[in-house]
């Protein structure tokens, strides 16, 4: 591994270092999300917004269902950093050849309970009957592949632990640029609508998850994957679901106040769900240059708590905290601004979805600064070890207060709207944000007097 796309997190000028880490994070998520919106805009451009409320129903139940598993890749990269940190190599070892057998595993059962319950679940969420058996066929395409994802989440999580962010820049760009030529191709050429963006997508995540795991092998450190030595570690297994599993069920929990979300958003028919999906989807490239954060301050934090310096780590979340509250209000304002220009790449040919997108950017936009310190606060409780902590936080502040606000105030029939149902996720940001970071300073104080 070339030196010079490694960052030292425990060492070295730290802003500088947390700008240079972050910053490969952040085009990495802004090119998956531009890759997962070359399936919108094609199905959108080519197959109309019908298709575009199927691929876009599928996402809060997709997430769901995956977010349980995937929260074990985060265990695995703090347990890798911590285990960097304290120089303790052969702890990495066991760390990075227990988590991929585990990714293995995860990725079967994702795909036995997505493929076979599919329908179901878009059932479940009152997706239209119109749009019911696109939406099917899509999730049912993506999860026969879903076990490539998992294979990258966790082979990527152990790279960026060592300090390596660029190398999955690069593998997703590589990755990406097949899926998007795939996607015109499968759509233009075959015409298999939804099924050939679903289709193109596990053929390019078959290629990044590849490429990550040649990376490892061809590593000549203590995080070099070795196949003959891939097994169940009970030591460094637990630690990874003692902080991964709460952070799956977590992310899990968040998707099904999402779930209910979508469903509400289902009721109000396939225009508000074309216009709600378009929008989501922009969004989301605000949410990576704030989650790019999120996962600087857990690996920083991880080292330095695993090396001891505790004041380096403190200075990591302020300068994280910080950070992400400029970027946030930067991002959302270019985000607002421009809205219908991009809301229309996505939707040529419906105005009134147009509307119902600008709808969800005037309401969530300014908020999203609370969204990237709610993360960053909940990144500096796991890279200490601490991970129910911030599960039950979440779950109280962000489901708790949303589904709350679902069955009553949305219940209300003038405040029976988008509007209003969009107003939940700020409120649930902002609770949550407070009552994570009083929980960082407490747990930081706890453990910075047990180790003097």
């Amino acid at each position: 591994m070339a030196r010079n796309k490694i960052i030292d997190m425990t060492r070295g000028p730290l802003f500088h270092n947390i700008i240079s880490y972050t910053i490969p994070i952040m085009l990495t998520g802004f090119l998956q999300l531009l890759f997962n919106a070359a399936d919108l805009i094609i199905v959108g451009q080519f197959c109309g917004s019908i298709s575009v409320a199927a691929v876009g129903a599928t996402g809060a139940i997709t997430n769901l269902i995956v977010n349980l598993f995937i929260g074990l890749s985060v265990g695995t990269g703090v347990a890798v950093a911590q285990a960097l940190g304290a120089e303790n190599n052969q702890k990495v070892h066991r760390a990075i050849h227990t988590a991929i057998p585990t990714a293995l595993v995860g990725g079967v059962i994702l795909t036995i309970v997505g493929v076979l319950f599919s329908e179901t679940f878009l059932k479940w969420m009152d997706t239209p009957a119109n749009v019911l058996p696109l939406s099917a066929l899509y999730m049912k395409i993506y999860f026969a592949g879903i076990i490539f994802m998992m294979i990258y989440n966790f082979c990527a999580s152990i790279l960026r632990a060592s300090g390596d962010t660029k190398s999955p820049l690069i593998f997703l760009t590589i990755a990406g640029v097949i899926n998007v030529a795939l996607n015109v191709i499968f759509v233009t050429v075959f015409h298999l609508n939804v099924a050939g963006v679903a289709l193109a997508t596990t053929i390019s995540q078959a290629v990044s998850a590849i490429l990550v795991v040649i990376a490892l092998v061809k590593r000549n450190d203590a995080c070099k994957l070795q196949f003959s030595k891939l097994r169940f570690y009970k030591d460094e297994l637990l630690q990874i679901i003692k902080i991964g599993l709460p952070a799956g069920i977590q992310g899990s929990l968040f998707s099904i106040s999402n779930v209910v979300i979508q469903s509400s958003i289902n009721s109000f028919g396939e225009i508000v769900m074309s216009g709600n999906a378009a929008a989501l989807n922009i969004e989301g490239f605000m949410f990576v240059c704030l989650n790019a954060f999120h996962q600087t301050t857990l690996n920083f934090t991880g080292q330095n708590i695993g090396a001891n310096q505790y004041k380096r780590a403190k200075k990591v979340f302020l300068l994280c905290m910080s950070s992400v509250f400029v970027i946030g209000l930067v991002v959302s304002i270019g985000v607002y601004l421009a809205g219908p220009h991009l809301l229309k790449i996505y939707l040529p040919d419906s105005v009134e979805a147009i509307n119902y997108g600008m709808v969800r950017l005037r309401c969530l936009c300014l908020a999203y600064c609370l969204l990237g310190m709610m993360d960053v606060s909940g990144g500096g409780l796991r890279g200490m070890g601490i991970s129910f902590a911030p599960m039950i936080i979440s779950v109280l502040g962000v489901c708790g207060i949303r589904i709350g606000w679902i069955y009553t105030i949305f219940q209300i029939p003038q405040f029976h709207t988008p509007e209003y149902l969009y107003m939940s996720y700020a409120i649930s940001w902002g609770v949550t944000f407070a009552a994570q970071t009083i929980a960082y300073f407490i747990t930081y104080n706890k453990k910075k007097k047990t180790t003097q």
